[in-house]
């Protein structure tokens, strides 16, 4: 064979073998560059921290399966040594929880937070002015309080007060046991011979895990660098609930009505006097992956019963066409009514409440128990306690939301389809609050580098809490690192091609 032709033929194998390679690695890390997480999410959000609702979530309380338990997030990115104002909530705020139990759309509970500030003297610039060794330490010297109230049938009652919120971790010399700070935050209430419910509100580490620096353009080109969780060592200012089945369930039965809709809130108080709300948080990623930038603000400020004009969003989503068109895989065809079950009424048999008005809420059903060895991937894993049956705080969110959007529910096959962060940098607690303490402010390196990264020699040298496999998938970088060795041997043979023979 003519030794030109010879050529042509081995560089283009070698260049079709490294293209596909490439393409294959690729799409196996499509996700990492496909969604964030539910922080500042909005325009007008992202410049009000305070109010700017991170992550909501609900559960049947693990370790008190007679109980729900409701988690809302807020004020993303919180610095651990940021002082000397450390974290407080809005005292010109309502932060909420609102209920819909017989699945029309509006709510029919909301339990409501307000806060206010303390400070035992303003001749200081300083948070505490000696070690804090309790809530009631006069060294704290600014602390805040807040109010419970519940809402439900035009009627308010006040279920706690003057509650002490649990203060920023300042540092290990201003709060030698910070965890004993956190616990005393816990408060209970309701009768003394039956189940007592608990409200706790104050700093955690922030629950969500996911790579953000996919923002950076797509890494810059260096896909070596996904899977390190940009959120690791921040914190956030928390507020959980741990309350009865039967408070949340219509009727007060939660036996015949165990399906709820739950969604948080902030509302603002304006100059006038009155509340308007600005932040709003149901499913996680909607405003910021399914919803464009011209109608987040709006949705922030919408109610769920009219969801309907955001409808076509969901049925006909961004996100599959920019997967196809960056990375060659084939988006699902419209519309995505698949997608109306997970987002806007529930999935039918799981947590469908009857007669349901599409609306954007975290739906859960009380009435599955939760499970011995839960998997991040929940309901896609047979799980059926984990989202989106509501939402646990070890639920990997951002896997599941990517094979649900690339087709799971369709019977394609989306198992190349996961980001390379697959659980949270600390571990959540077994019990009420259940969120993880946050990072000290004295630690002098809050932000591991790699935390959740895979070594590419193949598993996770730690290993998940649930046995779950964190981090960057092997196959598709040893496809990509194949790929461009081809590739790269491709330009070599054209560079190094032989000169055709003259006459």
């Amino acid at each position: 064979m003519h030794k030109s032709r010879r050529w042509r033929r081995s560089a283009t194998a070698m260049a079709a073998t490294g293209g596909v390679l490439v393409a294959a690695g690729m799409a196996g890390l499509v996700p990492s560059g496909a969604i964030a997480s539910s922080h500042r999410e909005a325009p007008l959000i992202s410049g009000l921290p305070q109010y700017d609702n991170t992550d909501t979530y609900a559960f049947v309380s693990p370790d008190k399966p007679r109980s729900v338990t409701l988690v809302g997030n807020w004020i993303p990115f919180e610095e651990p040594a940021g002082g000397p104002n450390f974290y407080s909530f809005a005292t010109d705020a309502r932060y909420n929880f609102k209920i819909d139990n017989d699945g029309d759309a509006k709510a029919d509970i909301t339990y409501r937070w307000t806060f206010r500030n303390h400070y035992r003297s303003k001749n200081t610039f300083l948070y505490n002015t000696g070690p804090v060794t309790s809530l009631n330490d006069k060294n704290l010297n600014y602390y805040q309080t807040y109010k419970l109230v519940r809402v439900a049938n035009g009627h308010s009652k006040v279920l706690a007060d003057h509650i002490k919120v649990a203060p920023s971790y300042v540092g290990k010399a201003s709060m030698p046991n910070y965890a004993k700070l956190h616990n005393q935050a816990i408060k209970r209430f309701g009768p003394k011979d039956g189940f007592r419910a608990a409200t706790w509100a104050g700093q955690a580490d922030d629950s969500f895990f996911a790579d953000l620096r996919v923002f950076d353009l797509l890494y810059g080109g260096d896909l070596s660098e996904v899977g390190d969780d940009s959120l690791a060592g921040f914190g956030v200012n928390t507020i959980a609930l741990q309350i009865g089945k039967w408070n949340l369930a219509k009727n007060g039965n939660s036996k015949k009505n165990p399906i709820i809709g739950m969604w948080s809130t902030t509302d603002r108080r304006g100059v006038n006097g009155k509340y308007h709300q600005i932040s709003r948080l149901g499913m996680p990623l909607v405003n910021e992956v399914v919803i464009p930038t011209k109608d987040k603000d709006r949705f922030n400020a919408s109610r769920p019963r009219n969801d309907g004009q955001f409808l076509n969003y969901v049925t006909k989503p961004e996100l599959p066409q920019l997967i196809e068109a960056i990375y060659g895989v084939n988006a699902p065809a419209q519309p995505r009514n698949d997608l109306v079950s997970v987002f806007l009424t529930g999935v039918k048999g799981l947590n469908q409440p009857k007669n349901v008005t599409p609306s954007e809420q975290l739906r859960l059903n009380m009435s599955i128990p939760p499970t011995k060895d839960p998997s991040r991937l929940g309901v896609l894993a047979g799980d059926n306690a984990g989202y989106p049956n509501g939402r646990r705080l070890a639920d990997d969110v951002i896997d599941i939301s990517l094979k649900v959007v690339e087709g799971a529910l369709l019977g394609k096959d989306t198992s190349a389809f996961q980001d390379a962060v697959s659980r949270n940098d600390k571990a959540f607690k077994k019990s009420f609050p259940y969120v993880a303490l946050p990072v000290s402010g004295s630690d002098r390196s809050p932000h591991p580098n790699g935390a959740g990264i895979t070594p590419f020699t193949g598993g996770d040298s730690t290993g998940g809490s649930n046995g779950n496999p964190s981090g960057v998938p092997v196959l598709p970088i040893s496809a990509i690192l194949l790929g461009l060795a081809a590739l790269a041997g491709a330009g070599v043979t054209v560079i190094r091609r032989p000169k055709a023979h003259t006459a």
